[in-house]
């Protein structure tokens, strides 16, 4: 028994070592930025002082701000369901980095994902243009709801140069002059790269297990029937997200968790040309996948209970 455990940990440790070479060799770092205006405003100290003055407070026990405009507008809610899409998907084309801020893209979708993007921005600067043609009718709206709190100062001339999104592929090797100039440094530098790949590899396995889990557990559920034996309803995403988790996971997979791989590819295999209607017209299919899931679910739980827990030393 114990030469079958440390026999799977060793092919784990080779999977995982080989997950970080590939991550390191074939992804690289992504960077997304937006330039976004504060709609809101801290008071200044004579109007908090009238702010804490009814509650007997000390102004400086107080704090108090104004929303600059109705950020429930239409034309602003456009452009923030905007960034909110650009954002996931982001997210769902790269792979999680334990640096804030940065993800890992695979290097032979960049000009795809750039296009994409590029796409995106068009977008965004044309809902932007949309907002700028009614931001002086927000500004009215404000002064009448602010009175005197209200400060033309607080607006710009113009909303368009503050809202724009742009996208950076950086460098997060050590850098090569510091081989020559510091060669001790550039040492620990690459060491410390290095396990942060590693740590890159362990947070893609979390991150799509804990995604797998959600959507087998939210399908499973809506699948099984209530308490009275009647059919709970449930959405077509509830199926189409699980699908489209495959497609991203086939794309993005390391390879680095075999048990992972089986889950997943025994979960696509169950749901594979499975239509949302067929779920709800044949009762036998719904009873035989949402058993399936439960077994799935129960797999990936033990994952998580059995997962070791690194020893991470921090320095003193």
């Amino acid at each position: 028994m114990s030469t079958s455990v440390s026999g799977e940990a060793a092919a784990g440790s080779r999977d995982s070592r080989r997950a970080s070479r590939r991550l390191r060799q074939e992804f690289s770092a992504c960077r997304l930025r937006f330039t976004w205006p504060g709609t809101t405003r801290a008071l200044n100290d004579e109007q908090k002082l009238m702010a804490a003055a009814p509650f007997e407070a000390s102004s400086e026990a107080v704090t108090a701000g104004k929303r600059l405009w109705n950020t429930k507008h239409p034309a602003y809610r456009a452009v923030t369901t905007l960034r909110s899409e650009i954002t996931g998907f982001w997210k769902s084309a790269t792979l999680p980095y334990p640096e804030p801020g940065l993800r890992l893209l695979p290097q032979r979708e960049i000009e795809a994902f750039t296009a994409r993007l590029e796409t995106y921005r068009t977008r965004l600067r044309q809902a932007v243009d949309e907002l700028a043609g009614h931001f002086e009718e927000l500004k009215e709206q404000a002064q009448v709801k602010l009175g005197a709190l209200y400060n033309p100062a607080d607006y710009p001339d113009d909303i368009r140069p503050l809202i724009d999104v742009s996208w950076e592929f950086p460098s997060v090797d050590a850098p090569d002059y510091l081989l020559h100039l510091a060669p001790r440094v550039y040492q620990e530098q690459s060491a410390r790269v290095a396990e942060r790949f590693n740590d890159a590899v362990q947070m893609a396995e979390a991150a799509f297990r804990e995604e797998l889990s959600k959507l087998v557990s939210h399908l499973a559920e809506r699948l099984s029937g209530t308490d009275d034996g009647q059919q709970r309803v449930f959405r077509d995403s509830a199926v189409e997200n699980l699908q489209e988790f495959f497609r991203r996971f086939q794309s993005l997979s390391l390879c680095s968790n075999h048990e992972l791989e089986l889950l997943v590819h025994q979960c696509n295999q169950l749901l594979r040309g499975v239509r949302p209607q067929s779920l709800r017209d044949n009762d036998e299919l719904r009873r035989e996948v949402a058993t399936q899931l439960a077994v799935v679910q129960s797999q990936l739980d033990q994952m998580v209970t059995n997962r070791p827990r690194r020893n991470i030393q921090r320095p003193r």
